[in-house]
């Protein structure tokens, strides 16, 4: 996290348990129940960001990523991901161009390695891949009076999910009322001051990450890294992959799933009644005995109590109804809907 990034946080109320995570109260469903009331102003300190430029970024990155980076406009953002060559996801990532620099946000504990792994591909590619911590911070704002809040600021309101606003920040819209703001770390104590005037309420990691399981969008973080095909996770159904491009580190697995494989994990959203939850942990249910079944994704506190999360799981253990957390007799999950549907 940037020094200075982390100094201005602190002024506001701000409280660091490490390096990725903020929170502005004592107990972080607190920061929840400000997401899940109202509108709120989140530091995106778990996402990192890498910045790609030159003059082959583009071709560059499309032959690495899931997504057709040809395609991506001006104005755009798409969800895409870098895969190991089993075509395993290495990381979930949100990409929009800003002028002739692509700008990568992907989960902050694996961003400096996946900067490294994909500098390895530069050769005698024209490109650059640099660390953009030092230069400019990511905001989230989310609730119905987020558009307010940009406006107040005097920065563009995308007209639609994943289409971005260029100004003296980047806006990139991830949903009706969620959206992450780029700007430069010069510009970022006036944009905070500014949003919460008009009415945002600074929340932590946590309020983000239960916006991320509520809106069914994961985030491959290093515990998960290398667990899941890009269908696993939804990729296909968020709009995460394209079928119809050229080859990518993983694509041959990739597509076979789509046109030959019938995939037996989905990702699901869920709630349990336990009083910690992280990615990482093992599902159980009936029909795999001592075996796990999948792992959570993602989770955090829900407003109400117990953990909401995102999980991947065994096809007909979801159908079944029936999954546990942590052991074959752990606390049992309940299934919650999303937004969209699970094909």
């Amino acid at each position: 996290m940037n020094a200075t990034w982390q100094s201005l946080l602190a002024t506001q109320g701000a409280r660091f348990a490490d390096d990725i995570s903020v929170r502005f109260h004592d107990d972080a469903r607190d920061d929840v129940r400000r997401a899940a009331q109202g509108t709120v102003v989140v530091p995106l300190v778990h996402l990192g960001a890498i910045r790609a430029t030159g003059e082959d970024t583009i071709a560059f990155l499309h032959n690495l990523f899931s997504n057709d980076v040809k395609k991506l406009g001006a104005n755009q953002a798409q969800f895409t991901s870098f895969n190991s060559p089993k075509g395993r996801m290495l990381a979930s990532i949100l990409l929009w161009r800003e002028g002739g620099d692509c700008l990568l946000a992907l989960s902050a504990d694996i961003h400096a390695a996946m900067q490294k792994k994909l500098s390895m591909y530069v050769l005698r590619s024209k490109v650059r891949l640099m660390d953009d911590s030092g230069d400019s911070v990511l905001i989230g704002l989310a609730g119905p009076q987020a558009g307010a809040a940009l406006e107040a600021a005097g920065l563009g309101i995308p007209g639609a999910p994943l289409a971005t606003a260029s100004g003296m920040a980047t806006v990139v819209r991830l949903d009706d009322a969620r959206f992450v703001v780029s700007a430069p770390l010069s510009e970022a104590a006036g944009l905070w001051a500014t949003f919460t005037a008009a009415g945002a309420a600074p929340a932590g990691t946590a309020a983000w990450q239960w916006l991320d399981i509520k809106a069914g969008q994961p985030l491959v973080s290093a515990p998960v890294q290398e667990e899941f095909v890009a269908q696993m996770l939804n990729y296909d159904l968020i709009g995460g992959v394209s079928f119809t491009k050229g080859c990518y580190p993983g694509q041959e697995i990739v597509a076979r799933t789509h046109y030959l494989g019938k995939l037996k994990k989905r990702m699901y959203r869920v709630h349990a009644d336990v009083p910690a939850l992280a990615a990482g942990a093992d599902l159980y249910a009936p029909d795999f005995g001592d075996q796990s079944a999948g792992k959570v994704v993602s989770a955090a506190p829900a407003p109400d109590g117990g953990f909401d999360a995102l999980v991947v799981l065994q096809t007909a253990s979801a159908d079944a109804g029936e999954a546990r957390v942590g052991s074959p007799d752990g606390a049992p999950l309940r299934f919650l809907v999303l937004p969209y549907a699970i094909a």
